[in-house]
């Protein structure tokens, strides 16, 4: 489809600035014109493109404007990205995760804007995340779940059933943009869901009767998945991946671990792994992979959502130590 629309002045006047020739030298496959017959989806980073070519089938073309390897919340769109933006027919993506995504849809013209953060609720989550009620911990960080760095927490693909929440909402976006295949989308959609289902039915039996229920990571990344299976998340850094965690937020973590029984500090693939590291020699603990899914590379332990959901499910019940 690619119906083409106005462009916001902010954009044009840099893509003029730019030059064709310099648009044509920095381009890439992602950030490039679709011209197709399809309808023209533009997803912000993996979750959201999985979504949207799962559920569109051979009737979308998707562009992903987040690069694999990127790390996601560091994402700053090129002119020609906005451009391809303003070309779509849709786009998908997460308020509040990518503030220059945010801006860009915001100046749009596009009809079909869909928010990921608006078909399920979100919560405020910061490091400690969960059912548990630790003695141990100082008063900063023993909120109910409340610790330090508290936000909006967007990693609502991390739970299943959040995630189907997203599908199915995205599923009635792409029927009503697009009604000539509306019943492919509500088909694919269904079968998506479906998926998922079975899936937070193997996290739940999986994690059912683990030895204990604390696991620490450097991101914070999981609180979602954490209450939705009775774990509780403890995370060096808060919701930003890349942010330095106190000396006592280290302090606090070395004495949970000890009385917790915890075994591995988790950390991720598109982030530095220096800070587990660190925490784990300091607490004699083990590290392993927990992977927040915000991209797929050639780290990734498994080549889409599904498969690397499973190695997460796998690292959790091995840390956790499985009845």
């Amino acid at each position: 489809m690619n119906v083409r629309r106005l462009i916001p002045a902010a954009a044009a006047t840099a893509v003029t600035a730019l030059g064709l020739g310099t648009l044509s030298a920095c381009a890439d496959d992602s950030a490039g014109a679709a011209q197709t017959d399809k309808f023209d989806v533009v997803a912000s980073f993996y979750p959201m493109t999985f979504l949207a070519e799962r559920i569109g089938g051979s009737h979308v073309h998707v562009t992903n404007l987040t690069s694999p390897g990127q790390e996601p919340h560091d994402l700053e769109l090129s002119p020609r990205q906005i451009v391809r933006l303003q070309e779509s027919d849709a786009v998908l993506y997460l308020k509040g995760l990518q503030p220059s995504v945010d801006d860009a849809v915001a100046q749009s013209g596009l009809r079909t804007r869909v928010d990921a953060a608006s078909l399920t609720s979100l919560e405020k989550h910061g490091t400690e995340v969960g059912g548990h009620a630790a003695e141990h911990d100082s008063g900063e960080h023993a909120s109910g779940g409340r610790g330090e760095e508290g936000g909006k927490d967007p990693h609502i693909w991390l739970d299943p059933v959040k995630y189907a929440e997203v599908a199915k909402g995205v599923g009635a976006a792409f029927e009503k943009a697009d009604p000539d295949h509306a019943a492919d989308y509500r088909k694919n959609t269904a079968a998506l869901v479906k998926q998922l289902d079975d899936l937070n039915t193997r996290f739940r039996d999986g994690l059912a009767g683990t030895r204990t229920k604390v696991f620490i990571t450097t991101h914070a990344a999981f609180g979602y998945l954490a209450e939705r299976y009775g774990l509780t998340e403890e995370a060096i850094n808060g919701l930003d991946p890349e942010s330095e965690p106190s000396a006592a937020r280290v302090r606090d973590l070395e004495k949970l671990a000890r009385a917790d029984g915890v075994s591995t500090v988790f950390y991720e693939t598109l982030v530095s792994d220096e800070t587990a590291k660190t925490v784990a020699q300091d607490a004699h603990l083990k590290t392993d992979v927990l992977d927040p899914i915000e991209g797929i590379t050639d780290k990734s332990r498994g080549r889409d959502y599904f498969s690397v959901q499973e190695a997460n499910l796998k690292a959790l019940r091995t840390a956790l130590g499985t009845k």
